[in-house]
């Protein structure tokens, strides 16, 4: 009984499956359907918009050559009216002179006769038929406005909607990750299959879609709202700026646009994106250090308590060294929950093994002491501090009292004659053993560490009174090839 009544609520189970799935497929449906029906009518606007168009730029050119027509038919008609008149008058002119000319042949005294055929010479001199030309002004040929629309007709018949572009293709081999910036590069359409007889029409613009990820495989997203979008692309590169590094890949598609539509998208490629990502491991930040998000703030509970010169007026017979004994080290470190006393420390939740690696580190408002650097988990005990032992590298911060600037490690520290930075970069590459720290805002060289690391690091962070901010996410930068070729030893100033 109990296995029947198993089987048919695994039965059960999938029809409700089926069932939902089949809603949502139906709904799809009728929200397709209902898109389609849309989208129909706007091309069917948008079709009646471009005939009326059409038709009305047809009408233009129409009237204009009609005008063009009527105004030489008037010039010519006004030409040969003018050569009518002056004909008729020539001809009027003739017809007198020719009849007073036979009824001078009929004169009988010689010297009517004389005086009158004087009169008809000088006349015939003077008579516009003789002075008038019989060539005519302009020809009724109108066969320059003949017209040919052959081409346009043939044109207009191959009359067919916009395609959809096809989809690009990604040029992996040029694009660039470099300082936390990736420029994609891809082929203009028609250059990959060689087809550039513009068939597509042209494209407007392209539209560039990216996401992170931990997996090169099945790039496509199953939700295409978790994609960042730029938009308004009008060359066939672009840089993508302000990104954090978080996931190994960064995957990206681009599509072009042009009047019609977008195309499809290209096949998606993933851009490997790996940095040093890491937070506060809150679990090891003094009572009195604050995290929240990337940032730590320390928030003293009394001031006898934070106070040295107060302690110590009220412990004296307790007063503690900054550095345990080696008992009192080894059994803290053995159950140690968080860093005590004096020690307002906190670590990162990432360890460092292998490779290099870059953050950055930017003081808060009204700070007045900090510490920076890298450290040993298991040589770090509650009560230590950064820089004390042979097991932490640091970079030391103050504008207590008065503004000092060093570097610290196994209880030696080295003053720093440079202004406080206000953004330090922390670039440790594990391999060969160099740490460097870098004044960001001015590309200084603040001061490196040459060692060999023989434990995992972790980043290490001291705040008193005010607070810091640290930014992770980040490539090595590329100005970090500046220093790079610089060795310092721990004596050492930076030049």
């Amino acid at each position: 009984m109990d296995t029947q009544k198993e089987a048919l609520r695994r039965i059960i189970s999938t029809l409700a499956n089926k069932n939902e799935e089949l809603q949502n497929f139906l709904e799809t449906i009728d929200n397709t359907l209902t898109g389609l029906q849309e989208e129909s009518c706007t091309v069917m606007s948008e079709l009646e918009a471009e005939l009326e168009q059409l038709r009305s730029t047809l009408d233009e050119k129409g009237a204009q050559l009609r005008d063009i027509i009527k105004e030489e038919k008037q010039r010519k008609e006004a030409d040969l009216q003018k050569q009518m008149s002056e004909g008729k008058c020539a001809l009027l002119s003739c017809e007198e002179l020719f009849e007073f000319a036979n009824q001078t042949l009929t004169i009988t005294n010689e010297e009517e006769f004389l005086t009158a055929a004087k009169q008809i010479k000088e006349r015939v001199t003077m008579a516009p038929a003789f002075r008038l030309t019989t060539r005519l002004a302009v020809s009724e040929n109108m066969s320059q406005f003949t017209v040919d629309f052959s081409v346009e007709k043939a044109g207009l018949q191959r009359l067919h909607f916009l395609p959809v572009p096809r989809a690009p293709e990604i040029d992996v081999s040029n694009c660039v990750v470099r300082d936390n910036t990736i420029m994609v590069t891809w082929r203009p359409l028609g250059d990959a299959d060689g087809n550039s007889d513009g068939s597509c029409g042209p494209v407007e613009r392209y539209e560039l879609e990216y996401r992170k990820t931990n997996c090169d495989r099945s790039l496509r997203a199953a939700r295409e709202t978790c994609w960042d979008k730029l938009y308004d692309i009008r060359e066939t590169q672009v840089t993508i700026t302000d990104l954090k590094f978080d996931s190994r890949f960064v995957v990206v598609r681009v599509r072009a646009r042009n009047k019609a539509a977008a195309g499809e998208f290209s096949e998606p490629v993933a851009v490997e994106t790996r940095a040093f990502t890491f937070g506060f491991d809150a679990s090891t930040a003094h009572a009195e250090l604050k995290v929240q998000g990337d940032s730590v703030t320390w928030e003293p509970q009394g001031v006898k308590g934070h106070d040295p010169r107060l302690r110590g007026k009220e412990n004296k017979s307790s007063s503690r060294s900054a550095t345990p004994s080696p008992n009192k080290t080894a059994a803290s470190r053995a159950g140690r929950d968080r860093f005590a006393g004096e020690s307002y420390t906190v670590l990162g939740d990432q360890e460092m093994m292998d490779g290099c690696h870059y953050w950055e580190l930017r003081p808060l408002a009204d700070w007045k002491s900090f510490t920076v650097g890298v450290t040993y988990r298991a040589s770090l005990g509650r009560f230590d501090q950064l820089g004390k032992g042979a097991g932490s590298w640091c970079l030391h911060a103050s504008q207590w009292l008065q503004t000092s600037l060093a570097a610290k490690h196994n209880n030696r520290a080295k003053a720093l004659d440079w202004p406080l930075p206000q953004r330090i970069g922390i670039c440790c590459d594990y391999d060969n053993g160099d740490l460097w720290f870098i004044d960001v805002d001015r590309l200084r060289l603040l001061h490196s560490f040459k060692t060999k690391f023989s434990q995992p690091l972790v980043p290490a962070f001291t705040v008193w009174c005010g607070g810091i901010a640290i930014a992770t996410g980040l490539q090595v930068p590329s100005f970090m090839g500046n220093f790079t070729s610089t060795n310092l030893s721990l004596s050492s100033l930076s030049q």
